[in-house]
């Protein structure tokens, strides 16, 4: 790395100002930036209200005059 590549060759941007990395710090550097400038992956479509397991949850319980029938039939 101490030989000062020509622009564009090797179609690398990457410049070593100061010290004398190993390869491998090298390519884990260029991994880093390479996997943080990628798009971020598109968001999972929203889950289908017919197999949401919070639908088998029970409900908390109502107090007061035809508590029985709240609990019993959904809102």
């Amino acid at each position: 790395m101490t030989d000062t590549p020509e622009p564009g060759a090797h179609g690398s941007r990457l410049r070593i100002v100061r010290g004398s990395p190993a390869p491998e710090e090298i390519v884990a550097l260029a991994v880093a930036l390479t996997t943080a400038s990628a798009p971020a992956a598109p968001p999972a479509p929203p889950r289908s209200r017919w197999s949401d397991p919070a639908s088998r949850m029970r409900r908390p319980l109502s107090r007061g005059p035809d508590a029985w029938r709240r609990g019993s039939f959904p809102a």
